[in-house]
């Protein structure tokens, strides 16, 4: 029998000890032999709760516990996690994680201990939450050059602007919809403003590109000043908007990736995912374009792919896997001023005709959208061709500049072609 062991008790951490109870036959069916929980860590207690007896809080039991050989990190957050994950896997004790800012942070250096070890440090969950897809990119795919990879991998920041496109709701009063739904944190700053998913792009980067990408360099800018009048205006296109994670390799050395918000095409295979499903798009020079969609987050989908993991080590006990990322070195996050992008623009102005004259003649052959407003109204937009960031922000302040201009109301980076 596998002894497991749960540092905290949270939604994945419960979940794990829900999914390993119910399903305790089938697993072992899979796994080759039962595994069960012997201890599960945390601060707080649980008097009520049928796994009580298990509860503990001293980390050095589960340590120093010879009969736990699978650990499973769902602390959260960097510490204490970091630390107790380390001294597991010094100490011979394999870790599954849902834990993407520590194996974004951390991730070469744990799996390099978990090699010198000959142990497992697995994380499926980190990325889609219920998505397979970090080991169907390491062996499924694994006959592949990954050239691009691009998803909606937040739930929160999806449902939110889901809301905003079908019914009209500003995203203040999305978020708290979010919020009392229980979608999004009482602190949302991690989701909203697009960390979480600059963590997951990394991730899938690293082990596309079997190079550690640091999710530090990736440029990343969230959802908290789209408005409602983004999304009439992208109506107007024929586009909605996403929070968008890509990256690009570029060659063996550099790498382009950025999460921003992007206004794509209703033709785009992202533009029907909503509410908190996620969506990843792999492509690969022999198997083309690979679409992975479900829930990306979500007790019981995250729980399912930490037990997955579990599973996979029971059944290969004495093998270490190793992710190449792990022994490659660093590759090089290009600046975002000099990446290409479209770009929407919403304006206020004082005079509609003057105003355009002036975005035409600073932006070469872009397209005018005002379809639904009458001349003379004191707010219109644009979309560029094009071009470089850093041109795009000379242009702009160029545009600042004139008279009849009064404020950049709005800029959406733009991509029908996703």
């Amino acid at each position: 029998m596998a002894k497991v062991a749960i540092m905290g008790f949270g939604v994945v951490g419960s979940g794990v000890w829900e999914v390993l109870t119910k399903n305790a036959s089938s697993i072992a069916k899979r796994a080759g032999e039962e595994i069960s929980v012997k201890y599960i860590l945390d601060i707080r207690d649980f008097p009520d709760h049928p796994a009580k007896d298990l509860m503990i809080k001293d980390f050095d039991a589960i340590l120093n516990d010879p009969e736990v050989s699978i650990v499973v990190e769902t602390i959260g957050g960097l510490e204490p996690a970091y630390t107790y994950t380390k001294k597991l896997l010094l100490n011979g004790k394999h870790v599954v994680t849902s834990n993407k800012e520590l194996v974004a942070k951390h991730g070469p250096e744990l799996l390099k201990i978990a090699k010198e070890n000959n142990i497992n440090y697995f994380f499926e969950a980190s990325v889609g939450g219920g998505i397979p897809i970090i080991r169907p990119l390491q062996n499924c795919l694994a006959g592949n050059q990954i050239t691009e990879i691009a998803g909606i991998l937040n739930g929160t920041t999806n449902y939110i602007l889901t809301q905003m496109q079908k019914y009209s709701l500003s995203f203040e009063d999305a978020l708290k919809e979010a919020q009392e739904k229980g979608y999004a944190e009482r602190n949302p700053s991690n989701d909203i403003e697009g960390h979480d998913a600059c963590r997951k792009i990394a991730i899938l980067s690293s082990i596309a590109y079997s190079h550690y990408v640091n999710y530090e360099s990736i440029y990343t800018e969230g959802i908290s000043k789209i408005t409602k009048e983004d999304m009439e205006y992208a109506e107007e296109l024929g586009c909605t908007i996403k929070l968008i994670a890509m990256s690009k390799k570029i060659d063996d050395k550099k790498v382009v990736a950025r999460v921003s918000p992007l206004m794509i095409s209703y033709k785009s295979p992202f533009a029907n995912v909503d509410d908190v499903f996620n969506a990843i798009l792999v492509k690969g020079d022999a198997i083309g374009d690979v679409m992975f969609y479900g829930q990306g987050a979500g007790k019981l989908p995250t729980a399912s792919a930490v037990v997955g993991d579990i599973i996979d080590i029971v059944k290969h006990i004495d093998k270490s896997y190793v992710y190449t990322w792990a022994i490659s070195g660093d590759i090089e996050v290009v600046d975002i001023e000099n990446t290409s992008c479209r770009f929407f623009v919403r304006v206020k102005c004082k005079d509609f005709t003057k105003a355009k004259d002036a975005v035409s003649l600073i932006f070469n052959d872009c397209m005018i959208v005002n379809t639904h407003r009458p001349i003379g109204t004191n707010e219109f937009a644009f979309v560029t061709h094009e071009m470089k960031e850093s041109e795009f922000k000379e242009k702009i302040s160029q545009l600042e500049k004139i008279s009849v201009v009064e404020k950049v109301l709005s800029i959406v980076r733009y991509d029908e072609n996703i």
